[in-house]
């Protein structure tokens, strides 16, 4: 049985495996975060978020890069964004989805 999680995320619950919505692609087990079957992309928030004023000024209203970093997930398969995490430079990946596989059977 496959239950949904979220819009890009699936559990197959008989094999115990997360799975991309978009193209079935298996990311690994349900039992650890999804994140680890990702293509992980780290983005300068700069890229992101333009600095609204002149950049000759030392406050632009952009992120600054050595506080905050942007990182993407996209499924390795299909090359659908799945996620995105703004973090502090140096902090590990977040785990963010832990289901009891057992219960939900």
């Amino acid at each position: 049985m496959k239950v949904f999680i979220s819009e890009y995320l699936l559990i197959d619950l008989d094999k115990e495996k997360w799975h991309c919505r978009c193209c079935n692609h298996t990311l690994g087990s349900a039992r650890k975060n999804y994140k680890e079957g990702l293509l992980v992309y780290e983005r300068d928030p700069r890229e992101i978020h333009r600095p609204i004023i002149d950049t000759r000024y030392e406050f632009t209203f952009s992120p600054d890069p050595d506080w905050i970093r942007i990182i993407e997930y996209y499924c390795p398969s299909c090359g659908t964004m799945v996620e995105v995490d703004y973090l502090p430079p140096g902090h590990p990946l977040p785990h963010d989805l832990e289901f009891d596989i057992d219960a939900m059977k």
